[in-house]
């Protein structure tokens, strides 16, 4: 039986039974999948605390013979991330974020962007906490990459310029829409100045975090431009949300949540 080998993060797992374990990774070469770890809560040679979520690891698997958990073999730790565990915001940020990657993207797909995209905001998280803006641009790159990121800077009913100061947004009809096309209908109202920063977000390399200075401004209405968006392309609400929000509050304020 053939072993597959490759990079992965754990983004979840569920205790079973007295030992074992089942486990949701994200590997570049093969998108989402699920395993089976048999004993893992008692092999320390075999995982250790490898199957822990967040952790960088190197893992080893089988396909099943029916069903739809891969057996897990064995896995090598490369970085449990022991910083972002000290920081609850951070672990809300990182819960958060792993639940968002599982809803945009389908399983059993090859996505290497995906993955290193995941793999910096996760590393950001440890070296710097929880930092509101690493959301941002990890929701706004995401989107991207999973193909729904929304018009900017042009109007995406007629493909026009957009006018200085106030612009409607509205992502069931693709995202920022000039006056004419708008009507009095538009959910969102957003500054072209905050527009423009998420576009410019969005050139940056997608792996980079560091050195981003976003006003509260630009926060709140990106934050809002982005909630849009990701309230309508998944299709369900994420569990790790209300968490995030509540830490975020706690920790920044009640602005920092969306």
């Amino acid at each position: 039986m053939q072993t597959y080998v490759d990079d992965a993060i754990v983004l979840h797992h569920l205790d079973y039974g007295e030992a074992d374990r089942i486990v949701t990774f994200f590997t570049p070469r093969h998108g989402r999948l699920k395993g089976f770890a048999r004993g893992a809560r008692k092999s320390r040679r075999r995982f250790g605390p490898s199957l822990e979520p967040f952790a960088q690891i190197r893992l080893y698997w089988t396909l099943p013979r029916s069903g739809e958990l891969v057996s897990l073999k064995e896995a090598d730790l490369v970085d449990l991330r022991t910083g972002l565990r000290r920081d609850l915001v951070a672990v809300a940020l990182a819960g958060y974020g792993c639940e968002l990657l599982e809803g945009l993207l389908g399983d059993g797909q090859e996505h290497p962007r995906a993955f290193a995209l995941l793999q910096a905001f996760l590393d950001h998280l440890a070296a710097r906490g929880g930092v509101p803006a690493a959301r941002l641009l990890f929701e706004l790159r995401l989107l991207s990459e999973a193909g729904y990121g929304p018009h900017l800077l042009h109007c995406c009913a007629c493909g026009g310029t957009l006018a200085e100061g106030q612009t409607a947004f509205d992502i069931g009809r693709g995202g920022s829409l000039c006056q004419a096309c708008a009507g009095s209908g538009a959910p969102l109202r957003v500054d072209l100045l905050t527009l423009g920063t998420l576009a410019r977000c969005l050139r940056a390399r997608p792996t980079l975090f560091d050195g981003f200075r976003l006003s509260s401004k630009t926060l709140q209405e990106g934050g809002a431009v982005l909630a849009a968006a990701l309230g309508h392309h998944l299709y369900r609400p994420l569990k790790t949300l209300p968490f995030l929000e509540r830490m975020l509050a706690a920790e920044l304020g009640p602005d920092a949540a969306k």
